[in-house]
């Protein structure tokens, strides 16, 4: 059974929870699973995952053994797995591009990047050489030019990827149709955690209509303290993030709330809560007689973990594209692992398609694919 090769872009407190958590399900048997939404898709495990190269701009990773690299500062994330293997996977450098913020230079080392002198080396010759089928892409919030760098290069070396950042891809149509005449598959865009503040207040959001209690008015509030939260303290970098969390909400609403009544969106950077992810949820609507009703949530997570085990699954899906010949975005997938894809779901239709096409032939998996990017079934 041949491994599927991976390429990260992005070596942060993302890709640290990832690289471990590959280890970490190797050798155990399906009961011990813990944390995976699906511990098969296709023939692949969470352990037949294997990294084949690894980009980054900060001079504490470029030059490192990627099991080294994700252990370095400025990252934060849990430890869970600290025994890796030795890989031959070194870490090169990326181009810089608008990656970093220019603010990080005001705050310490160890909390933010600091770029590396060296050249940028050519990704794309990079990617063919290391036969990397699939590209996740961690680039910070708010790096467009670099994240459509990553894009154009999957479409020049013939890399499936996987969209992890509120930068659209998978949601634009022109970049949707380049993959499609690449005949690529792209999950994307934005990754949802496993149970993250904007899964909850999806869930939330359709229960209140689903129960007939109206949503009259809604925030989401987050503090963090990891480079992610530090980076989007440039508030123009958060322009994409805010669309992309506010349309995945207002998207499990029969109609969407005026601009006045919906916040969605990172609130503060509190250096000491490093990769511990607090959200404070709140929503007022109006129950039998018109009663008021308000909920209120604290969710208190560990931010990278909390999306690895989704992007695991999102890479299977992308492998599975391949080997059935499907280009462009597989939107079942996007829908149920991505807050902004091309087609927004209620989560119980995307978890019920992106399980049909998981569990069908091949032929039948294409059909899946296409039944959800033509809305049979809603």
């Amino acid at each position: 059974m041949k491994k599927i090769r991976v390429a990260i872009a992005g070596v942060g407190n993302c890709a640290s929870s990832l690289v471990q958590g590959l280890e970490y399900y190797k050798g155990r048997n399906e009961e011990a699973f813990t944390g995976l939404i699906h511990t098969r898709i296709g023939d692949w495990g969470p352990s037949d995952i294997k990294i084949v190269a690894a980009f980054d701009i900060d001079r504490r990773k470029v030059g490192k053994r990627v099991e080294e690299a994700i252990f370095a500062k400025p990252n934060c994330t849990k430890v869970f797995q600290s025994a890796l293997p030795v890989s031959e996977v070194i870490v090169r450098m990326g181009p810089v591009l608008d990656g970093v913020a220019p603010h990080m230079a005001d705050y310490p080392a160890d909390e933010a990047f600091r770029p590396s002198d060296e050249e940028p080396v050519d990704v794309i010759q990079v990617l063919k050489d290391a036969k990397a089928e699939v590209l996740v892409c961690y680039m910070p919030v708010g790096s467009e030019e670099a994240v459509r760098y990553y894009a154009r290069a999957c479409l020049e070396a013939g890399v499936a990827m996987v969209n992890c950042v509120p930068v659209f891809i998978a949601s634009d149509p022109e970049w949707a149709e380049k993959f499609r005449d690449a005949g690529l598959p792209i999950v994307g865009d934005d990754i949802k955690s496993q149970i993250g503040a904007t899964i909850v207040h999806r869930t939330l959001t359709r229960l209140f209509g689903d129960r007939g209690v109206p949503l009259d008015r809604t925030y989401q509030l987050n503090t963090g303290g990891n480079t992610d939260f530090l980076n989007m303290k440039a508030l123009d970098r958060l322009k994409y993030k805010k669309v992309s969390k506010t349309e995945s909400v207002q998207s499990q609403l029969d109609k969407p709330l005026d601009s006045r009544n919906i916040h969605i969106g990172p609130s503060d950077y509190v250096p000491w809560q490093d990769d511990n992810k607090v959200a404070f949820i709140r929503m007022e609507g109006r129950s039998f007689g018109d009663v008021p009703l308000e909920l209120e949530l604290r969710l208190s997570v560990q931010d990278s973990p909390n999306s690895a085990g989704v992007v695991i699954d999102a890479i299977r899906c992308a492998k599975l594209g391949l080997e059935r010949g499907i280009g462009g975005p597989l939107e079942a997938a996007s829908a149920y692992y991505m807050k902004r894809p091309p087609k927004q779901m209620r989560d119980s239709l995307a978890c019920e398609l992106t399980d049909s096409f998981i569990q069908m032939s091949d032929t039948g998996g294409a059909v899946a694919e296409k039944a959800s990017q033509t809305g049979v079934g809603e």
